[in-house]
């Protein structure tokens, strides 16, 4: 485990969250931005004992701001509001993903914005860095104000209440798991209930590891579109750097530049350049068109990436304790500009899967596959080849065009309609994780479909990207050509290769110049 990263002074970047999230990097706050904490503190501590009601301060919250809370009740409060908006349901949340809305909490809460104490603000670092995972649960947050739910339970826990996993990932009682780290629960005092749960932390935790995962899957897919070309005998020729600069989406020109990398040196696409024995105009579009489609999703990522950016630099929280000292209501932690970004994202999730799954398609149809047996099978008839397997993939495709339907359009107001417009960006978070895994999965299949017919290319050598893939392949357990056998444990093997990244470290090794 490397430590580690300084919090509070600078914005976080999409891999240090990951980093924290999946690594096990452990975190620190910066001496200076620990000072900025304290100062923040005098001044919720002046207000406490000020006569005139503070929101978060000595009122209640929400629907209830008017009510006045007095001294004595205050402690009360603050375990009131954490314990009862700890309702989520369902399903627990990834590790991965508490991990991440932690750490982007803590974050916000080191940038001195929030009025926490900074012993509350130490013993939460403790418990990130002790991997204790509070249970988080699937639903319960509409994305505003922030993620509530799912921020109540971690706060809970820094409480020594609710349930935990530790770090070898045993659920117990957080007070058992808090105790065997060393780490004394919290007791909170005015305004910290507030502070530790009104963000958009859940959210962007999920969008950070989206990005950081799509961005790799892209350069997947467009080695293995450019595998497909190879094996279903398509031309390189639309990809040329000219063509690209007809129209200058910088996307397309990295995926134009990536599929000329694959199916460069490739005997087999050598094989059928001469236009006398060759007569075929234009391919279809999934193959053609690959650069535009794998491009503009490309360029979705970067225009998402801009707006996780200014959410990692941002302090979220109601009210805030502003540079000058003032203690001000505001409306920053409406998740919709992170909810219009994740709903944005699933729709070139989806049309990714989609080309992906035609070019599948195509090597089943003997009319369409060049020469190739139907189903790429042994012994069509007798064996099936892979056409379940594009029954896979199709059915995961379908599953995408749903999850790209929007939520952040939906809004059910709550709170006796005083939080009467949300942003359902918790929603639109973890449908997004379901369509990026189900996205790797489709280009495994594509993968694996494409191996197969580049081996029954043979004698026709394939090119050094697509070769180094088949070598990879054979190693983990791929049988390559032969009678019909279980395929679902050949699509999971090159599923893992692609999400442990040894598929691209294959590739890369194998080719002048690294796919981008």
């Amino acid at each position: 485990m490397s430590t580690d990263i300084q919090l509070g002074v600078t914005p976080l970047e999409i891999d240090e969250v990951v980093a924290v999230a999946r690594q096990g990097v452990t975190v620190s706050v910066h001496p200076e931005a620990m000072e900025e904490v304290r100062r923040s503190r005098k001044v919720i501590e002046d207000l406490a004992s000020d006569t005139v009601p503070h929101y978060g301060v000595s009122t209640g919250f929400g629907a209830l701001a008017t009510v006045h809370i007095p001294t004595e009740m205050r402690a009360q409060l603050q375990r009131s509001l954490v314990r009862s908006h700890a309702a989520g349901s369902g399903p627990e949340v990834e590790r991965e993903v508490v991990r991440a809305l932690m750490l982007l909490r803590i974050q916000t809460l080191s940038t001195g914005r929030t009025g926490i104490r900074p012993e509350t603000l130490e013993t939460y670092v403790a418990m990130l860095n002790a991997g204790i995972t509070p249970v988080v649960h699937e639903y319960g947050s509409l994305g505003c104000s922030g993620d509530l739910a799912p921020l109540a339970h971690c706060a809970l826990a820094l409480m020594g209440e609710g349930v935990v996993r530790d770090a070898a990932g045993e659920k117990m009682d957080s007070a058992k798991a808090l105790e065997a780290a060393g780490i004394t629960p919290v007791v909170l005092t005015e305004k910290e209930g507030l502070a530790l749960i009104n963000g958009t932390d859940g959210m962007l935790g999920m969008l950070c590891l989206a990005i950081h995962d799509l961005r790799k899957l892209y350069t997947v897919a467009d080695l293995a579109a450019g595998m497909s070309i190879e094996g279903l005998l398509g031309s390189d020729s639309p990809f040329a750097p000219d063509m690209m600069a007809l129209r200058p989406h910088p996307g397309q020109a990295t995926a134009a530049a990536n599929l000329v990398k694959v199916l460069a040196d490739s005997p087999i696409r050598d094989s059928h350049r001469d236009p006398a024995k060759d007569t075929r105009v234009q391919d279809a579009y999934s193959l053609r068109c690959t650069p535009q489609v794998n491009g503009a999703g490309r360029d979705t990522i970067d225009h998402v990436a801009t707006v996780a950016g200014h959410e990692l630099a941002s302090a979220v929280d109601n009210p805030v304790v502003t540079h000058d000292g003032r203690v001000v209501s505001n409306g920053n932690f409406h998740g919709v500009p992170v909810a219009y970004a994740l709903d944005f994202l699933a729709i070139p999730v989806a049309d990714l899967a989609s080309i992906s799954e035609r070019r599948t398609d195509r090597y089943q149809d003997v009319a369409r596959n060049q020469g190739l047996p139907a189903f790429l099978a042994d012994d069509p008839g007798t064996d099936s080849g892979h056409m379940i397997a594009q029954y896979t993939a199709a059915g995961i495709v379908s599953e995408l065009k749903r999850l790209a339907v929007p939520a952040s359009v939906d809004s059910i107001p709550s709170s006796a309609m005083q939080e009467d417009h949300v942003s359902m960006g918790w929603a639109a978070g973890r449908k997004l994780r379901r369509a990026v895994d189900g996205l790797a999965r489709v280009l495994a299949i594509e993968v694996l479909t494409a191996a197969r017919g580049i081996e029954l290319r043979k004698p026709p050598q394939p090119g050094p990207a697509s070769a180094a893939v088949i070598e990879l392949l054979h190693v983990d357990g791929y049988q390559g050509v032969g009678p019909d056998r279980f395929l679902a444990p050949e699509i999971e093997l090159v599923h893992q290769a692609i999400v442990d990244g040894r598929l691209l470290e294959a590739v890369n090794a194998a080719l002048p110049e690294p796919l981008a």
